[in-house]
């Protein structure tokens, strides 16, 4: 999403390298930078306006820092302007002390509100919280039973009276059981229109009124921009919402809403959608989003991910293989298929410092196609040979037989098991060099190569995807390797 941002914020930090210092002339270029790259992301005119005033009056009265370059100065600027733009903290969903936490999901049709409550009760679940859904939406056709399939889909009870009955009595009676049942938070799923209209508006504030909600959520569709913001302004004078989840975050938008609506609505974004899955839901944390702006990363994110993902006991058994070299196929398959339970290949790009602006959708599409190939030579292998990878170096009928039932050339199966090879030795240098949370030292990349980048058979050679992540002994013997064309070298 914030891809085309990032670039244009590049051009800014360009302009005060060579310079000694922040001036009242050489800054100005990089305001015009700022200024052009947040109204192409569609942010609210406004909220732009007011962002490099405050960043050109911060711009000039900033102490002098020795050993850090302007550039460098102007970006920490930026970032802290951009965090306190979407609202400095991150503002966790209520829990009350007695009885169950009512949450009211509210938005247009269209924006994913039906399955954002259902994306939002398993995450409470994660969090030791137990969640009921209510299905109110009796308008849109088969709305109450998409929620029912997403309920059980998730193991979560979904309360509904069908589709004759009236929404405000569904919503009470709704809570009424999520009480005699002991449930948790309630999360109540609301009708939705094509626009905002009387009634629409007036069926809210009736089940507001009657089931007295602890949160009232707006579901906003992120793709639509800076109108996201205006439309979270509207219903919260109307009706009065006390945050936002932006969906689509993961689209192929300009990112405007989530630096708008904060500002421009007054409340804030509570969560995030980053994709179809009921597992792609985030809490919104504006210091992190700042820092996926400006091609920082978000390491905390990427590590929440591996913790909920990986098995303590797993991963030590995984480096105890790395650092002893007896690392097999079969461990090469289980660490990608824990990957892709983190999420697309790009999306984990995103949240590594650094990597956000370096890799292209054709490159990290190419990494996709990479995966399932080295997949299905593995999966051609007989048990024998996955345990002892040995066992494929000298026989080429092998080789061969791995071949014909991938469906690939033999010289394909003989990469994969020479960069595999390689691959290995390097993860047993740099196996030290993990990032202190559990599976991720010796899964490949970080501190031995992603699947798919750099340190994956069949992408270019054993090169490390994300160089300066490795430990302080496998940033020295890489610095000695020559650098390689291709994906591999990133």
């Amino acid at each position: 999403m914030f891809e085309a941002l990032a670039d244009r914020l590049e051009g800014a930090w360009k302009s005060l390298r060579g310079h000694d210092k922040i001036s009242e002339s050489n800054v100005q270029d990089a305001l015009r930078e700022v200024r052009r790259a947040l109204l192409e992301a569609d942010v609210n005119l406004k909220v732009v306006k007011d962002f490099v005033a405050e960043i050109q009056t911060k711009a000039l009265g900033a102490d002098v820092i020795a050993g850090v370059r302007p550039d460098q100065q102007f970006i920490k600027l930026v970032h802290d302007e951009l965090v306190a733009v979407m609202g400095d903290t991150h503002s966790p969903l209520a829990k009350t002390e007695s009885g169950p936490t009512i949450v009211l999901m509210a938005g247009l049709q269209g924006t994913g509100k039906t399955t954002a409550s259902a994306k939002l009760a398993l995450h409470l679940r994660k969090q030791n919280r137990n969640a009921m859904l209510v299905a109110t939406d009796v308008y849109r056709p088969a709305a109450i039973d998409q929620l029912i399939t997403l309920g059980k889909q998730i193991d979560v009870p979904v309360f509904e009276l069908g589709s004759d009955a009236n929404p405000v009595e569904i919503a009470r009676q709704g809570v009424a059981k999520a009480k005699e049942d002991g449930v948790d938070t309630v999360i109540i799923d609301t009708a939705g229109r094509l626009q905002i209209d009387e009634d629409m508006m007036a069926e809210l504030a009736q089940i507001k009124s009657a089931v007295q909600p602890d949160e009232v959520l707006l579901v906003v569709d992120a793709m639509t921009g800076q109108e996201a913001a205006n439309l979270t302004q509207t219903f919260h004078s109307q009706i009065g919402v006390t945050g936002a989840i932006l969906t689509k975050m993961d689209g192929d938008s300009r990112g405007g809403a989530a630096l708008s609506v904060r500002r421009i609505s007054g409340q804030p974004i509570k969560f995030i959608g980053v994709g179809e899955k009921v597992e792609a839901l985030q809490p919104f944390y504006p210091d992190r989003m700042a820092s996926r702006i400006l091609g920082m990363g978000d390491v905390l994110t990427l590590v929440e991910k591996a913790q909920e993902e990986v098995d303590l006991a797993d991963a030590e058994k995984l480096q105890e293989k790395i650092l002893t070299a007896k690392f097999n196929f079969n461990d090469f398959l289980k660490q990608t298929r824990m990957m892709k339970n983190m999420g697309s290949l790009g999306g984990i790009m995103k949240l590594i410092p650094g990597m956000g602006n370096k890799i292209s959708d054709d490159q990290l599409q190419q990494g996709e196609v990479q995966l399932k190939r080295c997949e299905a030579m593995i999966n051609s292998m007989t048990k024998q040979e996955r345990e002892n990878p040995e066992l494929l170096s000298g026989s080429p009928s092998r080789r061969r037989r791995i071949a014909k039932g991938a469906g690939y050339a033999e010289k394909d199966v003989g990469k994969l098991v020479s960069d595999f090879q390689k691959m290995r030795s390097l993860m047993q240098q740099m196996g030290q060099g993990n990032m202190g949370f559990p599976g991720m030292g010796g899964m490949p990349g970080m501190g031995g190569g992603f699947p798919g980048m750099g340190g994956m058979p069949g992408m270019g050679g054993p090169q490390a995807g994300f160089r300066g992540y490795a430990g302080g002994q496998g940033r020295k013997k890489k610095k000695k390797q020559k650098k390689k064309k291709g994906f591999g070298t990133l």
